[in-house]
Order: C-alpha cells, then structure tokens, then sequence
C-alpha cells in the first residue's frame, strides 16, 4: 500500500510540480520562498494523500494559497535589507523592452497584503470565477470582489504606466 502511495505522489509531483511551482511563485513573489511555499504543501498533501479523492491538484492549490495567506500573520513584517550603494538602473532602454514595468509590477505585486495577492493570482492568473476563487480561499463572494478591487486600484496607484498597457492591450 505505502509503495503504491508513494508511486502515485511522485508521479502527480513529477507531473504537476512546475505548475504548482508558477503558482508559488505568483503568491510568494521569489523563487525561494515559492519553493519553500510549495515543499509545505506537498508535505502537508503526501501525510493525506490515501484520503485525497479525485484530483489532488486542487487540494494541493488550496494549501498553496491559505499557507501563504497565513504566512503574514506569523511574520509581524517582512525585514528589509539594507544597502550601502543602490544599483544603477539603465537610463537608455530600447522603447519594446518592458523589463522595466515588470520589475515595477513585481514590486508592487509584492506590496499588496497576502489576501489581495491570492484574490489577483486566482481571479487572473488561474482564471478562476468570482465564486470560484470565493471557494477555494473560504470566503464570501463579495470579499474576493472587494479585494480584488482594493488590489487593482493600489496596483494602479503603485504602477500609474500600466494604465497605458491596459489601454494598448484592450485594442
């Protein structure tokens, strides 16, 4: 039985752990913490995988997104790295290269609480619908559409040159 067990997490690891990666990453915002994310998860699913019925990728998904949601409740607030020197950024830029605004995005992406985070990775990122994304994070309905205005409004505020990107990509 713990072989057949074992066999099937692995293969489901094998098979959907780049997936669940992006998606750590979506929420943590860095490579290692989303490694670190996604490793607590699949620890938390492989001690109930013979009870997991059905797909387990949601199940793995839901963890995904209440630990990180809780992980600000146990850090009173994310240390900051002092710096002697701030890096140069380059001034001449190639008007195409929009390395820039993502980095700007990121930063503000990072800025927004864990909540709003989960409501914009689910709601866009996964295209899951209003009452979908109410589902899997446990709240109301109305909840995920006040977050999820709360997060574009100060995205908009934090990044105001995305305004021209939504408008280039709504053509």
């Amino acid at each position: 039985m713990a072989q057949r067990t074992d066999g099937e997490f692995t293969a489901f690891v094998n098979e959907r752990g780049d997936v669940l990666l992006r998606v750590a990453y979506a929420l943590a915002g860095n490579q290692h913490a989303a490694e670190d994310l996604l490793q607590n998860a699949l620890a938390k699913a492989y001690a109930r995988w013979p009870r997991i019925r059905g797909d387990a990728e949601p199940y793995v998904r839901r963890i995904l997104y209440h630990d990180q949601i809780s992980g600000w409740r146990r850090r009173s607030r994310r240390p900051e790295v002092p710096v002697a020197v701030l890096p140069e950024r380059a001034a001449d830029r190639d008007s195409g290269d929009d390395t820039d605004l993502r980095l700007l995005l990121r930063d503000a992406l990072l800025a927004l609480p864990p909540r709003q985070r989960a409501v914009l990775t689910l709601r866009y990122l996964e295209d899951l619908s209003v009452e979908e994304t109410a589902n899997v994070l446990g709240c109301r309905v109305g909840t995920v559409a006040s977050q999820a205005s709360k997060a574009l409004a100060k995205l908009r505020r934090l990044v105001p040159a995305l305004d021209g990107v939504v408008a280039e990509v709504n053509r």
